[in-house]
């Protein structure tokens, strides 16, 4: 669990997503410098949807990160605790079964999905173990996660840089684009904080995941980290 997390409670943390739902996922190709695509597409691949999939989808937001998988032929069911991207996310794309849920307490029954995949909204849950938890009960034996999140540089000065770029330049490119720049602070002080490559695979482990392994993206901004609940 990050600092950034436990400084905000998660009714705050929803209430914040709800404020800026409407502008999100063009505020978020911005800010990434386009890059969301690509990340989005990896995404995709990793978890490798196939026709009769049953597909959860955490954090899905306004469930734009959902479309990949229902083009595959796979029943996706994108869950997010903010009712305000929820209600975006309906009027943009009726065709998904959007659900309001709790990654620490997941609305559904053991071992229902082939695959679990959550996008930059790990380090925004108050509880991460319990959230990885939640994935595998969910999760049927043999099953997948996939995780793709904010990570570490792995060259030192790029770090430098990226670091500079989050908690200056974000904030800076957010009031020009954003509805809510204020929360585009708290995003870029929980990337700052959250658990590198290592110790994000090392939590998945804990959690009872295995074959844990992980790739960076774009130099290590992003990370996608992959494991299987045992069979």
């Amino acid at each position: 669990m990050t600092r950034a997390s436990l400084d905000k409670q998660p009714r705050e943390v929803a209430e914040m997503f709800d404020g800026v739902a409407a502008k999100y996922d063009l505020t978020n190709d911005v800010l990434a410098l386009g890059q969301t695509r690509y990340w989005r597409r990896a995404v995709a691949r990793a978890v490798d949807a196939r026709p009769g999939d049953r597909v959860l989808d955490l954090a899905a937001g306004t469930g734009t990160s959902s479309l990949p998988f229902l083009a595959a032929g796979a029943t996706v069911v994108p869950c997010d605790f903010s009712l305000g991207m929820l209600r975006e996310g309906k009027r943009r794309h009726p065709q998904l079964a959007l659900t309001a849920g709790d990654a620490t307490r997941l609305p559904f029954a053991d071992g229902v999905f082939d695959a679990v995949t959550i996008s930059f909204g790990l380090r925004n849950v108050s509880g991460t173990e319990r959230a990885l938890e939640e994935m595998l009960r969910v999760t049927r034996p043999g099953g997948r996660v996939v995780i793709c999140e904010f990570s570490q540089p792995v060259w030192g000065p790029f770090r430098t840089v990226y670091s500079e770029y989050l908690m200056r330049a974000l904030p800076g490119i957010a009031t020009r684009v954003s509805s809510n720049p204020d929360a585009y602070v708290y995003l870029a002080e929980s990337i700052r904080e959250w658990p590198g490559q290592a110790e994000l695979a090392s939590l998945l482990q804990g959690a009872g995941w295995r074959d844990v392994a992980w790739r960076n993206l774009t130099g290590g901004v992003v990370a996608l980290h992959r494991g299987f609940r045992p069979e």
